[in-house]
């Protein structure tokens, strides 16, 4: 069975390489992406790549997702106190599925409140880490559990090989039993 993705991001200033470099490694696996974000249309880029938004955040139901990726860029911090992009994290943790960000887009799960007592990394740790409860490590790519964060696009493709690599593992968990 195929895994489907969301992934989220700002309507305006997301970072064009943190959703497209996963986005196109993450299909040719053969994962189906959806790209939500606040509102329907076009979405533009920090360096103007436009994306197709296929869903509006209010209407993502994480149960018809196999991860949820939030994507970085100026514009994630639309979603930094917005409480259905923290609804959406605590019920992704919740539900026992990979859970994703990249950039400055960390601080959203940390202010919902999904990382406490993870190690998490970002762009630049500004402080939102440790007041979410989490380690800061300063990787590239830190993976926690279903918790996959980056640092930003020199680590986008990473990121998507991460996600990958979780899925593969937590397949192989299932099927032996773990």
């Amino acid at each position: 069975m195929a895994k489907k993705a969301a992934m989220i991001i700002a309507f305006e200033n997301f970072r064009d390489e943190e959703y497209k470099e996963p986005k196109d490694f993450l299909e040719k696996s053969g994962v189906e992406i959806t790209t939500v974000s606040s509102k329907l249309g076009t979405a533009k880029g920090k360096y103007d790549m436009p994306a197709k938004v296929d869903l509006t955040l209010d209407k993502l139901k994480v149960s018809d997702y196999d991860a949820i990726l939030y994507i970085g860029g100026p514009g994630s911090y639309d979603y930094y106190d917005d409480p259905t992009a923290h609804r959406i994290a605590r019920e992704t943790v919740k539900a026992g599925k990979i859970l994703g960000a990249i950039c400055a887009a960390p601080g959203i799960l940390a202010n919902a409140g999904v990382l406490k007592g993870k190690k998490a990394t970002m762009f630049a740790d500004d402080g939102t880490l440790a007041k979410g409860g989490a380690t800061y490590t300063g990787k590239g790519v830190e993976i926690d559990g279903k918790i996959i964060t980056a640092t930003g696009p020199s680590t986008a493709r990473a990121w998507g090989e991460a996600i990958i690599k979780a899925w593969k593992t937590l397949n192989s968990q299932e099927s032996s039993g773990k």
